[in-house]
């Protein structure tokens, strides 16, 4: 879902109005390491067209989330990152676009740049150890990839790990069941991250086979607010190191030659 109104509408995020963990609720959420509350914006100078940007965000739904606001590559507008969104208002505050910005004369989409910063700057947050990591020897690459274990494209990418790795491309796990934090997915993904050894209960749930159902102080909750903050639609969701969101699933070969033609790019060559 695309138009921005009705996703403004939905109290937590504009992507999929998705559910989010219920403090405090029952279920395997409960133990997990708690998601930041809806309705944080960042932190604006009075009277500044940022301001006037974040207010008129708010007239539409004040409990909203926004993850960026500042300078649009479009003269005349603001750019806010809202829920994995881009969105581009006014410096009056009165006018909203959604959507891509596309320059044509330098055929690039300009609305990735911002989304990329904010991509890389939530992922620093995510440490190490909450995280699921099959590490290439030696590493050229290392991305992040949100998952889910009931996920075909998801099962198909881990059974080729291996290969991955072999083409120098480190992969590391982050959570996200799709079925939402009251599903039985959602436990299943609790039970893998509080497995006394993960990569082989991640595995094993992705090939189907039976988990010990377990709980703990877990990453899956942060996991989950943190992909719908990115603009996650779709899993696997693979991002690069520095904030690029790939296309979903892409066999090793495709992904190695997508990743070599983005330094390329950066390199300038």
């Amino acid at each position: 879902m695309k138009f921005l109104l009705p996703l403004m509408l939905c109290a937590v995020s504009l992507t999929a109005c998705a559910e989010s963990p219920a403090p405090g609720s029952g279920d395997a959420g409960a133990a997990a390491t708690e998601a930041p509350a809806a309705g944080q914006v960042p932190k604006v100078e009075a009277g500044t067209a940022d301001e006037r940007a974040v207010a008129a965000i708010q007239t539409i739904n004040p409990r909203v989330r926004i993850d960026h606001v500042g300078a649009a590559p479009l003269p005349g507008f603001r750019e806010l990152i809202v829920g994995g969104q881009v969105i581009y208002v006014s410096d009056d505050g009165r006018y909203l676009l959604q959507g891509a910005l596309f320059d044509v004369k330098e055929q690039k989409d300009l609305s990735q740049g911002g989304l990329a910063t904010v991509r890389r700057d939530l992922l620093k947050t995510i440490p190490a150890k909450d995280r699921i990591i099959f590490a290439a020897d030696k590493p050229d690459y290392t991305v992040a990839v949100f998952t889910d274990v009931e996920c075909g494209y998801c099962r198909r990418l881990h059974q080729d790990i291996a290969e991955y790795n072999k083409r120098g491309i480190s992969i590391e796990y982050l959570a996200f069941p799709r079925m939402g934090p009251a599903s039985e997915d959602f436990k299943k993904m609790v039970s893998v991250w509080c497995a006394p050894d993960r990569r082989q209960a991640l595995t094993d749930a992705k090939a189907d086979k039976r988990v010990p159902t377990r709980d703990c102080t877990n990453p899956v909750a942060m996991h989950y607010d943190i992909g719908q903050r990115v603009g996650l639609t779709g899993t696997p969701m693979i991002v690069t190191a520095e904030g690029m969101q790939m296309p979903g699933y892409m066999p090793p070969d495709a992904l190695r030659a997508a990743l070599d033609k983005l330094a390329a790019e950066a390199a300038g060559l």
